[in-house]
């Protein structure tokens, strides 16, 4: 997967089409990703432990990775991830200012 857990990433599609936050986990065996304070759903709960009175609850959604681009730190526009192989490592670059992601 090209994003990862700490990046900033804007919404394409959807409810909230529009809107940018940040990466809190990253899904790679679903290809989803769950983005903080976004794609909050409400979930009906049984009384539990955690939960005694149960009730409406909100949570965090995951959201596929295919509805979300990345934003450079750098340019702070919307980009595609490339790829860039040095010595050490293998880097995630912006398509758009050459800059690197990580």
């Amino acid at each position: 997967m090209k994003i990862k857990k700490g990046d900033t990433v804007l919404i394409t599609n959807g409810k909230d089409r529009g809107k940018s936050g940040k990466v809190t986990a990253s899904l790679p065996d679903r290809n989803k990703i769950v983005i903080s304070g976004l794609n909050t759903v409400k979930k009906h709960a049984k009384s539990s432990r955690k939960n005694p009175h149960g009730g409406i609850i909100d949570l965090h959604a995951p959201l596929s990775v295919s509805s979300v681009m990345i934003i450079c730190p750098r340019c702070n526009k919307t980009t595609r991830v490339g790829h860039k192989i040095t010595e050490n490592a293998k880097q995630r670059i912006c398509k758009k200012c050459n800059e690197s992601l990580d």
